[in-house]
């Protein structure tokens, strides 16, 4: 009889297992994937900064420089090596990029992702972004300026207005069908800028 009560109570114990288990997860199955990326943010604080050293070496004066005062001549170099034709629009891209809160080197590396920076893009559309390019048809722009600016204003409000801010949670509406390859190489290009 205490070998049958055994059995039945290590099968309870058993299944009681089991179910808890399997509550657990289906849980974790519909938890949302958490991105440890830092997010792309953009940060308007004073760019430059000094102080004196006090008071070993007197006279002595250091001077710092923040990344973000870097940033125009990274976006140049990185267009300039690539020979992009982007290239001549670096200063406006940094400026429009800016005022729309965004980091300029995001535009270039979705850029370099999308059409190799702007070598490989549909006849005359000036559509280094792929922005508006589906099976409908090509968005066309009259102009580099005219697209920096339309593609800026869109990531600002439709991602970053939204919370979408490192390029893992951009894919998921900018290249829905994606298998994780383009957040990848737009990281990568960032991380080739900093």
């Amino acid at each position: 009889m205490k070998r049958l009560l055994g059995i039945f109570g290590w099968l309870a114990m058993a299944l009681v297992t089991l179910f808890l288990s399997l509550g657990y997860y289906l849980n974790l199955a519909q938890l949302k994937t958490v991105s440890f990326r830092p997010r792309i943010a953009f940060s308007s604080v004073d760019p430059v900064g000094s102080h004196a050293v006090l008071p070993e070496v007197l006279g002595a004066f250091t001077f710092s420089v923040k990344p973000a005062d870097a940033i125009p001549e990274i976006v140049k170099n990185y267009l300039k090596k690539y020979s992009s034709p982007l290239y001549p629009q670096a200063d406006f891209l940094v400026e429009t990029a800016r005022n729309n809160n965004l980091d300029p080197r995001l535009l270039v590396a979705i850029a370099q992702q999308e059409s190799n920076l702007c070598k490989k893009i549909p006849d005359d559309s000036f559509n280094c972004w792929g922005w508006g390019i589906h099976s409908r048809g090509t968005l066309r722009f009259a102009s580099y300026q005219e697209a920096i600016e339309a593609v800026a204003q869109g990531l600002s409000q439709n991602y970053f207005g939204q919370g979408l801010t490192t390029p893992e949670e951009i894919q998921g509406i900018y290249t829905p069908l994606s298998d994780g390859s383009w957040s990848k190489a737009v990281q990568q290009f960032l991380d080739e800028m900093n």
